[in-house]
This record gives C-alpha cells, structure tokens and sequence, in this order.
C-alpha cells in the first residue's frame, strides 16, 4: 500500500455465532483501535446473508461514533477514493459456517501425510481426516469416510520427487471412488489440490479425470530434509475465496465489499481469509519483527487452536498451528471431561465436590453453551475445565509441531551421548519469549491474574516468560491487516490488543532438596532494591505496571535453569504489566501437585490468594449452594 495515507481502516470478523467490526484510525502520528461493534452473524436463516450481520456490526459503530460508514443505500461499505468519508480500506475474515474443512491424504501417515496436515492447518483450515496408505484402513473404508465427512476441499500428497508413484495413485483413485460433495453449492466440482511427487502429475490428473477442479502446485516434501509448505497454503487460501466462500450465502457479496483505491484511483480487491489463518499470520509477523519465539492460544466453545513460532535446529523460525476440534468449552466441554478425566479436572478445584455434581455442572454447560458463571463456584469450576483443555491442546500440538520425520541425520561423537531423534517437538517452553492467551474464558476471565494462573498452570512456562491476553478478541482482523499494511496491525496489536499481564519467573529441573528455588534482585522504579526469595511450592507477586522494566539478576539454585543454563546466573529485563512480576516456585521437571485432598485444596488457595485470584480468602465458598 505504499503511496497512498490511509487513515482509516474497517475491518470485520464473520464468526460462527457473532460478526465483530473494528474501527482503527490514524491519530497523532499512530494507529490506534477506536471503536468495536458486533451484532450476530447472519450466515443461517432466516437470513441466510452474512453480509446483513457485518452491516448490523457496522452500523453500532456508526451510532457509537455518530459518523457515516455505510453508504446512503445501506448495500456495503463506504470507501472513499480520495480520503474523504467514509474509510479508506474494508477487509474481512470468516469462519462463520464452520469454517475452512478439509481432508488431507498422503502416502506415509507420519511424514508426507502429517506435512499434508501442517499445511492445511496453517493455512486456517481444520482437518476432518487424514487419508494415507498406511492409515490400516481398508480401501472401501477409506472410501466410505471421505464421502462421509464432505470436506470443502482435499490436499493430496506423497512421494519425494522422482519417488514412487503407486501409492499416490493409489490415493487418487480412492478420491475418485469416493467422489465426495462439497457443503456448499450445487453443480461445481470439489476443489483438489495435489501437492506431491512432480512425476506423478500426469498419472493423478489420468486417476481423477474431470470429477474434481484439479490444482497442482509444487511438492510439500521435494526431498526428505525439506518441507515446502508455502504453494500448496497460498492455494488454499486462492480455493478458499474461489469455491467455499463463493458458495456460501452472502459471500460474494462480502467479496465485492473488500478492498480500497490506490493512489491512482484503482480498485484493489482484499482476500477474506479463514479466521484461524489471519490469526496465525499475525502470530507469524509478532514474532517476525520483534526477533522472539511466540505461543498463541484461542480457547473456544467447540475447538482449542494454538499457534506458535519456535526455531529449528538451523536457528529458523517455523510456525505452526493445530485445532483440538474436541476441546472447547460450551459445545465440547463434556468432551474435556471425558479426554482429561474427572481427577484431572479436579485436582485444580480448591473445594470438595463429588463427581456427579461436576458431572451435572458440565452437562448443564453442554446444553446451554451461551451461559456463564453466576456464582464463584461455578467459576471456579469452569476454570478448572479450561486448565484441562489447554493442557490438552498443548500436547496435541507438540505432536504436531515437529522437525522432519523419516529424515536421515548426520551423527557425531558427541551426539551419540544425547537422546536427539528425528520428528522431536520444536516446542521449548524454556525459550518461548511471549504466550498470548485469547478466547471467552481468558480474554474475559473477571481478574486478569485468573487468566495469568490459567496459562501458568496449563502451559507451565519455564524460565522467563511474558504473558498477555487478547482483550477483545481482535487478532482475526488484525492478522489480514498485517498483509496489507503491517504496521498499522503491529501499532494496535501492542496498544489495543494485548493486555500485558507481566512476566512469569519459574525455575526448571531437579532439584529436590533445595528450600529456595532462585534469588532475584533488582531495583524497583522508584529506586527501592527488592531481593526476592523464590521458595518451593510458594508463588509469589511483586508489583511492576504496564511498560515499565527492570533490569535484574536471576541466581538458580543449583541444577536449576532459569534461562542461562543449569545452575547459572541470569541477567535481564524482566517487564511488568496488569498482574505484576510472578514468581513460581512449584517446580517444573516435574510439576506435582500434592497428591493428599487436603493438603492440595490449601496449596490451591494459598496460590489463588498470593495471585490475589479470588475475593474474601475463600469465605463464602462453603456457604454456595
């Protein structure tokens, strides 16, 4: 967009349930978020138009505002050419409609087919199912459950270039058997795209024929050592505007919407992209421009998706993404129950409650998803659930968030004393820099010290960690912004869009003997010298605002790392922010809660008060009934 100011940005959120409009400006030299509005989404009848629930979001922020934005017709958005009314640019995403669905196939599940699926994951989609030769499903059944599932479009791949091609037609011919239907429309082929073996294109256009719209991009996996992941998520993304959204009620209207004029007067077309892909490129440019490894979190109603950037052993960033489509908490909440366990949930319950009542509770919760807590055991409760979900979630995305696997690696001497295998996780909790926690429990959790605890308990964070909240859940917006106009979406992320809750302090590994886990020091901004005693099985907070660091020296006890090494000294900036600078002297490597009821219900509330969590100490808990 270089060339022309733009001053004024419009951007929506179509969601499954409620379409969020943002409004940003240029103000003093920087952009900032200056007014929010939602309204429900309109993709379902009676109106079966999503662009009647986006003119219902915009118009509350035009009655906020009290300011023009929708033009004199009420059929779309007014875009100024020249900068005068109106504003300068709209964009959009969407999952409204359940989102980007598809099924991913390759020839060996645990490499061509798990590259298959980091792909379409990151490119917002959630993946049904994935199809490979050795997935032990017998052909028909493979068959049968593609048909099934109807996906929105199918990523086929297999075989490095030059490699077999048996096998990769093999897969195609059971896609053609299947001949599955997309959701949406009447009439138009399901879009399928082959991703793989370059001397296999002829033979899967011969096996596939004209059932499908066949796109062929570059192999996902050209040679074992590399993954090329880029092509096959830009055409997604191409297939996604193309088929699903065109086909879906409103959306090519939404469509014709999106966009701005370039300097010359020019009309630019702005791409609606899925929500969890414009959430994952805003993840991808935080951690881009500031140089750190990142983790995000978005906690639903029906799924859990996270999101992070962490270094390879080149020093590269990679990003990845998964969707825990089993893991929310409204719609899903009973299946949390079930993966996690009802002690599992409990131990982070800091009261006595038999298992039918936990069980009534979240049942309830199931069947009316929209509610929320009324009484603060209730609170507590669903609390608890959100810690399983998100501990859950996280190993899901361990498993996924891998190096290369079935990739030869070149040993030394010294490697032979080291466990390093192909496919470990490149999720390092030690190195992570940032952990952004968004979604209803979190972003609206009543503290932010119970959205802090939240992410410390499920994550468990090791050495030094920042951590932050989307306050109103605007990193969808956000995230497509970021493709048209970077600094804009960086300037509002950090101003408007993350809640600074502080910086976490928690020394790792094994050390069972040592009373004081670590001892800080620093100098607090109105020049008072704090020392601080990190001590086994206490959290800890001391008071540092929004913005404002300190430089302090961190001294583990030994075998403990806090960032340096084990048993080595740490020097740095430790930044503060809502909560404060915490301090968590449980452990980690391992982490246990104590294991008899009533010892761990006291640790439980000793840790809730230190964090200031919940009011009055616990009084009136006995009393709810």
């Amino acid at each position: 967009m270089a060339g022309k100011e733009i001053a004024r940005i419009l951007a929506t959120d179509c969601g499954s349930t409620t379409t969020k409009a943002i409004l940003i400006e240029k103000r003093d030299g920087e952009y900032r978020l200056i007014r929010r509005g939602e309204a429900p989404t309109t993709v379902e009848a009676p109106a079966e138009d999503v662009t009647k629930g986006v003119l219902n979001a915009v118009a509350e922020i035009e009655d906020l505002e009290g300011r023009k934005f929708l033009k004199a017709d009420g059929e779309g958005i007014e875009i100024s050419p020249d900068g005068k009314g109106g504003v300068d640019i709209y964009m959009s995403t969407s999952s409204a409609g359940g989102g980007l669905q598809m099924t991913v196939a390759g020839v060996v599940k645990t490499m061509t087919g798990e590259s298959a699926q980091r792909a379409a994951l990151g490119a917002g989609a959630i993946v049904m199912d994935v199809v490979a030769s050795n997935d032990g499903r017998l052909p028909h059944e493979k068959v049968a459950d593609i048909r099934r599932l109807r996906p929105d479009m199918i990523l086929l791949s297999g075989g490095i270039d030059g490699g077999t091609i048996d096998h990769v037609v093999e897969l195609a011919e059971i896609i053609r058997a299947a001949d599955p239907k997309p959701r949406f429309g009447v009439g138009y082929k399901l879009p399928v795209i082959f991703a793989g073996n370059k001397d296999a294109r002829e033979a899967v256009k011969e096996a596939l024929g004209d059932r499908v719209e066949l796109k062929i991009v570059d192999n996902l996996r050209p040679v074992l050592e590399k993954e090329n992941l880029g092509p096959a998520r830009d055409i997604i993304h191409e297939l996604f505007m193309e088929h699903v959204m065109a086909q879906a009620p409103g959306y090519p209207k939404l469509m014709e919407w999106a966009g701005y004029y370039d300097e010359k007067g020019r009309w630019k077309q702005v791409p609606i992209m899925p929500t969890p892909g414009a959430v994952g490129k805003l993840i991808e440019t935080v951690a881009k421009n500031e140089g750190i490894e990142v983790m995000g979190v978005d906690i639903g109603g029906a799924t859990t998706d996270v999101f992070s950037v962490f270094k390879d052993g080149a020093g590269e960033p990679v990003f990845n993404r998964t969707v825990s489509a089993n893991l929310g908490m409204s719609y899903s909440v009973s299946n949390v129950l079930a993966s996690a366990g009802f002690d599992n949930v409990m131990r982070w319950v800091p009261f006595h409650m038999d298992e039918a009542d936990l069980r009534n509770r979240i049942r309830n919760k199931m069947i009316r998803p929209t509610t929320i807590p009324q009484m603060l055991k209730e609170l507590i409760v669903e609390q608890a659930i959100a810690r399983e979900a998100l501990r859950l979630a996280l190993v899901q995305h361990k498993e996924l968030a891998t190096g290369l696997k079935g990739v030869a690696q070149e040993r030394t001497i010294g490697d032979a004393f080291e466990q390093t295998q192909t496919g470990s996780t490149l999720v390092n909790m030690m190195s992570l820099d940032l952990l952004i926690g968004s979604g209803g429990v979190l972003s609206h959790a009543p503290r932010r010290s119970q959205a802090a605890l939240m992410l410390i308990d499920s994550f468990l964070p090791e050495g030094i960690t920042k951590l932050a909240v989307d306050s109103i859940f605007m990193m969808p917006q956000l995230g497509v912004l970021s493709e048209v106009h970077p600094k804009a979406a960086t300037e509002v992320f950090d101003k408007d869009c993350l809640i600074r809750l502080g910086t976490c302090v928690a020394p790792s590994g094994e050390n069972r003997k040592a009373d004081v886990l670590a001892e800080v020091e620093y100098t607090s901004p109105d020049g008072t010298v704090k020392k601080i005693r990190v001590e086994r099985g206490k959290m800890h907070v001391e008071p540092l605002g929004v913005g404002e660091k300190v430089d302090a020296v961190i001294r583990p006890a030994r075998g403990l790392d806090v960032g340096a090494g084990p048993g080595d000294e740490w020097m740095g900036t430790l930044e503060g922010g809502v909560v404060g600078l915490i301090f968590d002297g449980r452990g980690r490597k391992p982490f246990d809660l104590p294991e008899k009821d009533a010892t761990r219900i006291e640790k439980l509330q000793e840790w809730a008060m230190a964090l200031e969590i919940y009011p009055d100490r616990f009084i009136h808990l006995e009393e709810e009934e």
